[in-house]
């Protein structure tokens, strides 16, 4: 059984697909065919169930894939940590937000510490994000709700109110707070389920008794000020993203009252995964700058 194998196989039983796989592989099908073919007979057992071109993972497959998941990322986490100690102050981090409009403040003070360390970041929905950081495949989620599991370890960093924002012509604009019940006729701009602020203002508001009607749903944060401007719809805003929406004049935040909205932050990673002497500056800065907003807000 070679190494080369249990990452072809890795690949086709993520993606039961052999053309797709040969594609990220970038070998030919018939060499990937072949080798998975050779894995076969070396264990004894076919790994998948063949229907035409289809192929399923079976019951064979499904239990070796753990143990070739978890054989995989020991072998990578080595690699990491000799990577780390060779060159602890280069490398690269692997990223995973859905709160991005506060990552600049970070990466930039982070970059003053450590400035030859690369990034890859990537802006996923909550269960997107779950699956990567659970897998290993990042080296942290900075999220909210947080990301848990027995097998993650999560430092919650930060807690902070929900927000609603109207425009300066709406009905409510000359009031400072407002019951969430209050809102139960109005239209919203929003974010598409799956992110973490609409799932959790849908949790909110069917506790209180009814669901958001929606005349916007999208995947992209930044656009939610501008479309309550335009009158669209009002929108669901944390407190700490009032700062980059808007101009005053045209938009209005209004304290949710009845009751109080809340969410929290996260930075998780994978209780496993080997933490770089970058990884652990990193963790100190985010936790850091989350301590600075709560004292400024707390002024």
């Amino acid at each position: 059984m070679e190494l080369l194998q249990l990452e072809y196989f890795r690949t086709v039983a993520r993606l039961e697909h052999m053309t797709e796989a040969a594609g990220v592989l970038h070998v030919t099908q018939s060499s990937l065919s072949k080798t998975i073919r050779l894995l076969e007979e070396d264990l004894g057992v076919s790994l998948f169930d063949r229907n035409s071109r289809k192929l399923r993972l079976n019951e064979f497959g499904r239990s070796f894939l753990q143990r070739v998941e978890r054989a995989l990322f020991e072998l990578e986490e080595g690699k990491r940590e000799i990577v780390d100690l060779t060159s602890a102050d280069y490398g690269t981090l692997s990223l995973a937000v859905n709160t991005a409009y506060m990552l600049p403040d970070i990466l930039h003070r982070f970059r003053e510490i450590l400035p030859h360390v690369q990034f890859h970041v990537q802006q996923l929905r909550t269960h997107e994000m779950e699956i990567w950081v659970k897998k290993g495949e990042v080296d942290f989620c900075l999220s909210a709700p947080p990301i848990q599991g027995s097998e993650l370890v999560c430092d919650i960093v930060f807690q902070e109110q929900i927000y609603v924002i109207v425009p300066s012509t709406h009905r409510f604009a000359n009031r400072d707070r407002v019951r969430l019940s209050e809102l139960k006729e109005e239209r919203f701009v929003s974010l598409k389920k799956g992110y973490g602020i609409r799932d959790l203002m849908d949790s909110y508001c069917e506790k209180v008794g009814f669901i958001p009607n929606n005349a916007y749903e999208g995947d992209e944060p930044a656009s939610l000020g501008s479309l309550v401007q335009a009158g669209l719809g009002i929108s669901f805003i944390p407190k700490t993203a009032l700062y980059v929406v808007g101009h005053p004049g045209n938009i209005v935040p209004l304290k949710i009252e009845e009751p109080v909205c809340n969410r929290e932050i996260g930075l998780s990673r994978h209780r496993s995964r080997y933490l770089s002497s970058a990884a652990k500056e990193f963790r100190q800065v985010v936790i850091e700058y989350f301590q600075r907003i709560a004292q400024n807000n707390n002024m």
